[in-house]
């Protein structure tokens, strides 16, 4: 097992050993344990009681955070011409179909969404095999493939978030800066929480949310006590 730093030290002596602590307790302790010179990312991982082998169990869905990610979303709108202004004027990076689709088909995957609308998905579909693995193939459940090109790619910079449960029942998803105040950490924590409570599967039995734990890059997991979570 690595041996911690000096910082890391630091980190875990103010986490108190067992202690499930309120969201809002978390959200301004998150911000005390981060040691990294750089702005760190905040996160929630978020252990669901389901099964997601089972279709009936799978919990997918789209937060908006009010407070957004706090990082810079590069979106790639593959569009017909008609539509590349209306991508452009609301603040896609990139902008095209044909070029793009043969960049991608040569690997380049230098962006972090990407939105089509139904009648490119022909072309766009062709490229499962490159953006499959990681994680940018355009679907519609998660608002990426539209007719409305202006209004998901203003969402997506505004802050909106795709999650899904893996394999293992949890859901992970950035929730912020630890440059965010401790207020806009705890409001986009309730947030994604809140949508993934309404998502709950009817198929799914007993409780529901098993475990809650907040971080920021390279610090250690903070545990929520997820009765003091409300609406949960």
């Amino acid at each position: 097992m690595a041996k911690l730093t000096k910082n890391q030290k630091k980190a875990h002596a103010k986490i108190e050993a067992g202690k499930a602590y309120t969201l809002q307790a978390a959200s301004a302790l998150v911000k005390e344990i981060t040691t990294t010179k750089f702005d760190a990312s905040v996160d929630i991982d978020v252990s669901l009681g389901v099964d997601p082998r089972k279709a009936n169990q799978m919990v997918r869905g789209i937060a908006t955070l009010p407070h957004g990610t706090g990082k810079t979303i590069r979106v790639l709108a593959l569009v017909t011409p008609d539509k590349e202004e209306e991508a452009r004027a609301a603040g896609a990076d990139f902008v095209g179909l044909d070029e793009y689709v043969a960049k991608i088909e040569a690997g380049w995957t230098d962006v972090d969404i990407i939105i089509t609308t139904p009648a490119c998905m022909a072309k766009v579909g062709k490229l499962g095999r490159v953006l499959g693995p990681r994680n940018l193939m355009p679907n519609p459940k998660s608002g990426t493939v539209t007719n409305d090109v202006g209004k998901a790619v203003t969402e997506v910079k505004a802050g909106k978030i795709d999650f899904k449960v893996d394999k293992s029942g949890i859901i992970h998803a950035s929730i912020g800066k630890v440059s965010f105040s401790a207020d806009k950490i705890y409001e986009n924590a309730m947030e994604i929480i809140s949508v993934i409570s309404k998502l709950k599967p009817s198929a799914a039995k007993g409780t529901y949310f098993k475990s809650i734990h907040v971080s920021s890059t390279m610090s250690p997991g903070i545990a929520i006590e997820t009765k003091s979570v409300a609406g949960i």
